[in-house]
């Protein structure tokens, strides 16, 4: 049933056509989201194994933040259907290909899991917005902000993006949009006029978390520190005792040293660094903190001498 109402919506948005003869056939594959509801999948497995890899570069996710933090006002964007703005070159809509209990549809549009979607979604946002991007936008494939150095600009800022926005005929979700704000998240980070913040969420996460008892459990602290890395000093260092868990995972135990290390972290998280952009005029110094099975380094600026 939930199949069957999201192929009639693709059919009826113009999406996806119904095909009879195709070299190509995927499956369809349901993901329960939070909300209850079903999301229909294609598994392009196959499909992506014999597809040539695009290389075009995806832009650094660090100079990205750098460059929107910091900026008296911000715009976030986001594309509706992003991807599905994006036509099928016709020749291979059949290639895309799906099988259903009551037929068989290829896609017209760009579909989310295409080996080359992302790449080519970032290259096409480029040219769309190549005058804007580092001046007074930052785009990642379909996250962008609008940032403004003084708050009488944005109106300006923003108009100069809706030109091109309506020039190449793309449209946006206005739910999920968020004009004129000082602050919001931006690729796993809160962005502010303050700098880069930790995202309290992920903060949140690791103070509530238990004392983990499984290799799951540690494996999840794991990674969640190391999302965190940018804003925990000497992590490797600190968090030695837990990473060491995972040389063995077979045999975890969850030692004094390991909760001790976990608490200091808990405690760190609850008022976390804000970290500035660098300023390109001045010096950069590059400080070294070297112990035994564990080397962390970081890049700082003085701006004011005690």
């Amino acid at each position: 049933e939930a199949i069957t109402t999201k192929t009639q919506k693709l059919l009826n948005a113009g999406f996806i056509r119904e095909v009879r003869y195709t070299t190509w056939l995927a499956n369809v594959v349901l993901v329960n989201k939070s909300s209850g509801k079903w999301r229909m999948c294609v598994d392009y497995t196959d499909l992506n194994k014999t597809c040539p890899k695009d290389s075009y570069p995806l832009p650094s996710i660090d100079r990205l933040v750098d460059g929107a933090s910091r900026h008296a006002l911000l715009s976030f964007l986001d594309a509706y259907s992003g991807y599905n703005q994006i036509m099928m070159y016709p020749p291979d809509e059949v290639h895309t290909s799906f099988i259903t209990d009551h037929a068989n549809y290829c896609y017209r549009v760009m579909r989310f899991g295409l080996k080359n979607a992302g790449a080519t979604y970032q290259w096409l946002m480029k040219k769309v917005f190549h005058h804007q991007i580092r001046r007074n936008m930052e785009v990642y494939v379909n996250d962008m902000v609008v940032k403004t150095t003084s708050v009488e600009a944005h109106a300006t800022d923003l108009a100069e993006m809706f030109i091109q926005i309506r020039k190449h005929n793309m449209h946006l979700n206005p739910e999920k949009c968020v004009f004129g704000v000082q602050g919001g998240k931006f690729l796993g980070f809160m962005i502010t006029s303050r700098g880069i913040e930790a995202n309290p969420e992920k903060c949140k996460a690791i103070i509530q978390m238990q004392s983990p008892q499984t290799v799951k459990e540690v494996q999840r602290l794991v990674a969640r520190l190391v999302s965190l890395s940018r804003f925990i000093p000497r992590l490797a260092k600190k968090a030695g005792p837990i990473f060491t868990l995972l040389r063995k995972p077979k045999n975890i135990e969850w030692t004094k040293q390991c909760e001790e290390a976990f608490r200091s972290f808990k405690t760190f998280l609850t008022t976390p660094p804000i970290l500035q952009r660098p300023d390109h005029q001045a010096n950069l110094l590059l400080y070294l903190a070297v112990a035994e099975g564990a080397i962390s380094a970081i890049i700082v600026q003085e701006h004011q001498k005690m």
